[in-house]
């Protein structure tokens, strides 16, 4: 009867293990599925990084235009000024359209 139990002990600590390290092994592969580099050709989606207060040209920005001083960027839109302009009077460009200068 002893040895019984002990075959039993024995098999159902077997089936745990088992258990487990099937499941952890389900876990690594879903990551596996979900978490994907990007191609290399569709990096062109990234934009660059402008702080506000620093100076940006548009494309095709004609050389005698002095650039534009940066206000602030949100949901791909950005609000840039002329320093001659004054304070209150700004412009609203795309993002994909600036650059540094």
């Amino acid at each position: 009867m002893e040895n019984l139990l002990e075959d039993l002990c024995h098999k159902s600590k077997k089936d745990v293990t088992f258990k487990r390290s099937s499941s952890s092994h389900l876990r690594r592969n879903s990551l596996k599925r979900h978490l994907r580099l990007a191609p290399r050709e569709q990096s062109f989606n990234l934009l660059e990084l402008l702080r506000p207060g620093s100076f940006v040209k548009i494309e095709n920005h004609p050389n005698d235009l002095p650039p534009f001083q940066l206000i602030s960027c949100k949901g791909g839109r950005c609000l840039v000024r002329q320093q001659t302009w004054g304070q209150c009077i700004h412009w609203e460009v795309e993002h994909h359209r600036l650059k540094s200068a």
